[in-house]
This record gives structure tokens, C-alpha cells and sequence, in this order.
């Protein structure tokens, strides 16, 4: 019989994980193996989904910033669909990020569509008890879900950035475009015109790319199952919110929205993780 892996060692791998480390990485450097710390890591990443979708309820944000990140399951979307390869193919993560206390209350793992829109903004919408400020880029989809969830009870605002060459779709590019002109709008209610801004959900992209080996750039780190890349993304929010000191704000996000009285530690996440699979 295999024998049972110690909370020490968990909260290692998990710790690894969290900080950016592959899952080989791991592997060498505390000998567990790579399916154990994959198997760990789904437990854990779910069983967080879940408790903070139980925590962060009646928030009172006053400013939301959107956004959502490019990544893929198996293979690219050109490589998915040239060898019928099915389950795989580009997602996107939608991210939801409140600007003065640097939340993460709400993200969503799908496709860039009106249908994922929904589910996102609906996810967003329910955890809310005050008319937001939301600002996002000039995807359409954004309009049409917000204005079914919040009807009048939302001031919006969206900034629609031009890039100075149009090229950005172009598999081989990867560098940073740069911005040539941008240009706000109000979509609806009356938003704050000088907070119409995307910039800190952008910076929040970085830091999820450097702390997400599955989601940085160039990485052969990606995930083959549609689970364990949810499970990723649910971890890192899990490790952002609740156990990474913020430098802006001195102490976690979870901690100055006032949904957590102090710092997690990474064995809190593993042990109530795994609790919360039960």
C-alpha cells in the first residue's frame, strides 16, 4: 500500500506550485511524484473553487475592473482542430478584480463567447449588495451580459485601446503590442470617467502568468485536461487572495475586503481544500 503523504509535504508542493514551479520541478526537488502532486493539486485547487465561492458573498465593491486571459488544453486551436482533437483547443479565463481592495471575487474558465459572458457576469452579479463602477475592454460580449444581470443598477464604462500594428493575432508574435491611442466610453449609468480603466486587471494578468506556470508564456507547462487547468487557476486565486501579501494594500485582498480576519497559510488551503472535496 502506498503510504499517506503528510501535511508538510503537501504544503510543500502546493507552496511550489503556487510560486510558479512546474510540476516536474516538484517532483525533483521534494521526490513526491508527478501524479501525486497533479492528484494533490485538483483536490486542492477544486476544494477551494468552492470555499471561496462560499466566502466571497455580500461584497460591497465600489469599482470592478474586467479582463479576460488567452490560454490552452492539450494543444492550440489550430492544432486542436487540425487533428480533430477533441476537449482540446484555446480557453479563456475571465477575471474579475475589485481595484481598491484587490480582489479576485469572481473568474470563469471557458471560451470568448456571449454564453461565457454570461455565466461570468451572472457569477460576478451574484456576490455584489451595491451598484458597482465596472470598467472592461471593448469586447461586446461585456455589454449585453451586464446590462441582462445589472439592468440600471451599474455605472459602466469600457476602454477600447488601438494597438500600433495589426498583426496581434499572428501565432509567431509574442511581444507586448504597443498601445497607440485609447479611447473611453459610457455604456451605462454615469461611471467615474477618470476610473474607466483596465490597468490594474491587466497588471493582475502578469501576476497570474508569473504564478501559473500553465499560463506563462512560451511554457511547455500547459495543461492536457480541461480539469486540471481550472484546478490551476482556482489554486493560484486561492494563494492570491488569501495567503500572498499584497504590496499595495500590506496584508491579503480576502483581508481588506473584511471576508478574512488574518493570513492563510498554504497548509490552511491544503487542509481546507481537501476538506471541502469531501
Amino acid at each position: 500500500m502506498p503510504k499517506k503523504l503528510e501535511i508538510e509535504k503537501k504544503t510543500i508542493a502546493i507552496s511550489m506550485l503556487c510560486e510558479g514551479n512546474s510540476i516536474r520541478g516538484v517532483e525533483r526537488m521534494t521526490g513526491i511524484h508527478r501524479d501525486t502532486i497533479m492528484r494533490l493539486a485538483v483536490r486542492v485547487g477544486n476544494g477551494m473553487k468552492q470555499v471561496q465561492g462560499e466566502m466571497f458573498t455580500n461584497l460591497e465593491s465600489d469599482r470592478l475592473e474586467l479582463d479576460e486571459m488567452w490560454g490552452f488544453v492539450g494543444a492550440k486551436a489550430a492544432t486542436a482542430k487540425q487533428n480533430n482533437l477533441v476537449g482540446k483547443g484555446d480557453v479563456w479565463t475571465w477575471i474579475a478584480l475589485d481595484s481598491d481592495t484587490k480582489l479576485v471575487p469572481a473568474w470563469h474558465v471557458g471560451k470568448r463567447t456571449q454564453a461565457d459572458a454570461d455565466v461570468f457576469i451572472s457569477d460576478l452579479k451574484s456576490r455584489l449588495v451595491k451598484r458597482p463602477q465596472i470598467s472592461t475592454d471593448g469586447l461586446r460580449s461585456y455589454a449585453a451580459a451586464i446590462e441582462a444581470e445589472f439592468g440600471a443598477d451599474v455605472d459602466y464604462g469600457s476602454i477600447i485601446k488601438t494597438f500600433s500594428h495589426s498583426n496581434l493575432e499572428k501565432p509567431q508574435r509574442y511581444s507586448p503590442p504597443e498601445v497607440f491611442s485609447s479611447k473611453k466610453e459610457v455604456k451605462q449609468g454615469n461611471p467615474e470617467w477618470s476610473k474607466i480603466s483596465t490597468s490594474y486587471v491587466e497588471k493582475q494578468n502578469h501576476t497570474v502568468r508569473m504564478h501559473c506556470r500553465r499560463l506563462a508564456r512560451l511554457t511547455n507547462a500547459f495543461s492536457k485536461k480541461r480539469e486540471n487547468f481550472e484546478a490551476a487557476i482556482s489554486l493560484h486565486f486561492a494563494y492570491y487572495n488569501l495567503v500572498k501579501t499584497h504590496g499595495t494594500i500590506k496584508c491579503t485582498p480576502a483581508m481588506e475586503a473584511g471576508v478574512a480576519e488574518t493570513f492563510w497559510k498554504v497548509q490552511d488551503l491544503v487542509e481546507k481544500g481537501e476538506s471541502a472535496r469531501k
